[in-house]
């Protein structure tokens, strides 16, 4: 009974201690997070030009092969390579000694069929009046006229080849056959060439104007001519872009196309011609040609990292007024640059979050941040 009475005190303060921890315990419950701060781009209509690009090359105005007529030594080189050349400008000189004795052999063989004729004339000259007196046979005669046509023949044929020789003699001198610049020598003094090898001299290209190859793919010219018809092509406002990203000023049209889709590649191949009076453009260079191919008029345009796409399915989250985010299934069309049209889903004036990688469960409240966005009309689709 004692040791019951004197141990109360002790468990008095065991409880006071445990009321007191308790008590401390009790707390107030934390403030709610602040709401995220989300990127945000108000939808607006825009009239929208469609750019197609296509990938090209560049050629000269003319590219002219040059070739060697004649198999022979090169003896010398009159250009300097990269220079502008004259028509007519002397290029390269052959060994021509092998083509001088072919003229020395014809001008003996001429000389020697004229010898003939002359006597074969002279004969004929003494039998005919014999013959007309009876003196001599009819045969004789025919014989003297046959021989004096077959000596006449073979100064012909010795005049032929001199002439020939001579013309062969021609082509010991290479020359320019267009106004252009020279590109670098396949050859050097001291090789041997020969007739229309499969490696040319050089290649002289016309540069006051140059031509762009590409090619556009057999759904995109349907397509184009579907749209606009035969020669849809040529009526493409077009835009020429460098390697270095800058936009070529000089004047440029569509010039043809070709006549059949390539079975192999299943494309056309296009050619369109640009003024170069500054030189900027030689061939072999790589660049792009922009067409404006289309124009849509009044179209809701997005950024490409508000839009979410799982396979064939496209997602939004639009804000409302109390700046609640909810997802909205819409339906897109061609992508513009960084930018992407909406064809169903959006209206004007309604404000998107541009989320990119970022995940915020639908119906949260967001602090709306307004993103600046320069919209480039320029922009282009991909092909």
């Amino acid at each position: 009974m004692n040791f019951q009475v004197m141990h109360r005190p002790g468990l008095l303060i065991v409880l006071l201690l445990i009321g007191a921890l308790l008590g401390c315990g009790e707390k107030e419950a934390p403030a709610p997070p602040p709401p995220p701060d989300v990127n945000v781009v108000a939808v607006g209509k825009r009239n929208v030009p469609i750019i197609s690009e296509y990938i090209g090359q560049t050629y000269g105005a003319t590219d002219v092969e040059i070739q060697s007529r004649i198999d022979g030594w090169v003896t010398a080189i009159h250009f300097k390579e990269g220079d502008r050349v004259r028509k007519g400008q002397l290029l390269y000189s052959l060994d021509d000694q092998p083509l001088l004795n072919d003229i020395d052999q014809a001008k003996a063989r001429l000389t020697s069929a004229t010898s003939t004729h002359v006597k074969a004339r002279s004969d004929l000259s003494r039998v005919e009046p014999l013959t007309a007196m009876n003196a001599l046979s009819k045969r004789e005669l025919d014989a003297a006229q046959a021989a004096e046509k077959a000596a006449a023949s073979e100064v012909q044929a010795a005049q032929a080849a001199l002439n020939n020789a001579q013309v062969r003699l021609g082509y010991t001198k290479v020359k320019s056959p267009i106004d252009g610049v020279i590109g670098i020598s396949n050859v050097q003094v001291g090789d041997y060439v020969r007739i229309m090898s499969s490696q040319p001299l050089n290649t002289v290209s016309a540069l006051g104007s140059v031509r762009v190859r590409f090619s556009v793919s057999e759904q995109d010219f349907l397509r184009y001519t579907k749209a606009k018809g035969s020669g849809a092509l040529s009526n493409f406002p077009m835009e020429l872009v460098l390697s270095d990203g800058t936009s070529f000023t000089e004047p440029g049209r569509l010039d043809l196309t070709n006549r059949e889709i390539d079975p192999q590649t299943g494309s056309i191949l296009v050619q369109a011609v640009f003024q170069n009076a500054r030189g900027l453009l030689k061939p072999g260079q790589y660049v792009k040609l922009r067409l404006t191919t289309q124009e849509l008029k009044d179209a809701i345009v997005v950024p490409q990292q508000a839009v979410n796409q799982m396979q064939e399915v496209y997602m939004v989250y639009v804000l409302n007024e109390n700046n609640t985010i909810s997802p909205r299934q819409v339906k897109m069309g061609p992508r513009i640059g960084a930018n992407w049209v909406v064809t169903e889903g959006l209206r004007d004036g309604e404000r998107v979050a541009v989320l990119g990688s970022t995940s915020i469960k639908p119906d949260v409240t967001i602090y709306p941040v307004v993103m600046p966005w320069n919209y480039d009309s320029t922009s282009v689709s991909t092909r």
